[in-house]
């Protein structure tokens, strides 16, 4: 009985466009084939390597021999009567039946044709920092996905948008399952790849992340000189009332938040968002827009305030309008630029996390406290 080892397939959405490059170098392919390749994964979205139809036959059977494509499975898809569309999504893991979700979000114009197509991406299968109003927090953490993972997201997205509206889509956000800068190369990279010529070309100041606060991170993103636009999970502006429903405030409070901030701005001379979800008589008086206002002097930005998607089992709900409309009179009164982002989906479940919960995904890891 031999002891020979079967060498072991190449992941070629595992690999970033440099890695792809090195790959077929190895092969001995000239460069053009890996940029041909790239685009095929990640413009055309192929599974197989027999659709890469400007590529010999023999080619073809010969990096069928060393590598293989991954990618998700659409298990469900779901439409609101918005015009939310909500997909779940099955990785390829083997033995495992991990799934993770993202939203398309359409704006119309009048006359009914779409302004703005703006996907929702998970980065990761659950999310470890247990936010308490959040679905994907009750999920806790699982694994990080794949730079491939995310962009198969997209393509798949941005090929159903086409076929749907005759148009790509406009603007991305990684604010589905998981804490885009705790999986920190996955999402640079796959920033990078979407924003790529050969892939979906969409320009990275139509790319947002969003993150809880992750104050490292948020240094390396200035340091790094990452072109995408920069959101903080802000939802409370006092340490005390941040405290209780993001465990993340314990070690990183809000006095090392304003210091990555004002970092970032000196490094990048780029302003930022707060995303700040509206719960009733928790986070919405007068006392809370007033330090939301000193928040956001520390470095040019506005607000996004979001009428929050109700979950199941969770205290916290969306704030009535009029507490609303007194929380932005407050704002105004101290000159905070601020938008509101209506609740989206409801009758979907579009609050993330929300589909794969129902779906009986179990629990990971997370700082909560149990």
């Amino acid at each position: 009985m031999s002891d020979t080892k079967v060498p072991q397939k190449t992941d070629l959405k595992a690999l970033t466009k440099s890695e792809l490059q090195d790959f077929c170098k190895e092969l001995g392919l000239p460069r053009f084939r890996a940029d041909q390749i790239f685009q095929w994964l990640y413009q055309k979205g192929v599974r197989s390597f027999d659709e890469m139809t400007n590529l010999s036959k023999d080619l073809r059977a010969r990096l069928d021999e060393v590598a293989f494509i991954s990618g998700l499975e659409v298990v469900s898809q779901q439409e609101s009567k918005d015009g939310t569309i909500k997909f779940l999504f099955r990785l390829d893991d083997e033995g495992k039946d991990y799934k993770v979700e993202a939203v398309m979000i359409p704006d119309f114009y009048p006359d009914g044709v779409p302004k703005r197509l703006t996907v929702c991406v998970s980065s990761q299968v659950g999310c470890v920092f247990g936010c308490s109003f959040c679905a994907t927090g009750k999920m806790g953490f699982f694994r990080n996905l794949t730079h491939g993972e995310v962009v198969d997201q997209v393509q798949y997205i941005n090929s159903l948008t086409e076929q749907k509206y005759d148009k790509k889509i406009t603007n991305i956000v990684y604010m589905g399952m998981g804490e885009p800068l705790h999986n920190y190369k996955t999402v640079t990279t796959s920033a990078e790849i979407i924003s790529d010529p050969l892939s979906i070309e969409l320009s990275p100041k139509r790319i947002t992340v969003s993150t809880v606060g992750l104050t490292k991170q948020i240094k390396q993103l200035a340091d790094e000189q990452q072109p995408f636009n920069l959101a903080i999970s802000l939802h409370a502006a006092s340490d005390g009332k941040r405290d209780e429903i993001m465990p993340i405030n314990n070690s990183m409070n809000l006095e090392a938040l304003e210091e990555a901030v004002k970092y970032y701005h000196q490094k990048t001379d780029r302003s930022l968002t707060y995303e700040y979800l509206l719960f009733d008589g928790f986070n919405d008086g007068p006392e809370d827009a007033r330090n939301l206002s000193n928040i956001v002097k520390w470095a040019p930005s506005k607000v996004n305030i979001i009428m929050y998607n109700n979950v199941m089992g969770v205290e916290l709900q969306r704030a009535r309008e009029e507490r609303l409309d007194n929380f932005l009179k407050e704002l105004i009164r101290y000159d905070v630029r601020a938008t509101v982002r209506r609740s989206r989906g409801d009758d979907i479940d579009a609050g993330c996390g929300q589909l794969a919960i129902r779906e009986g995904q179990e629990r990971g890891k997370t700082i909560a406290k149990t």
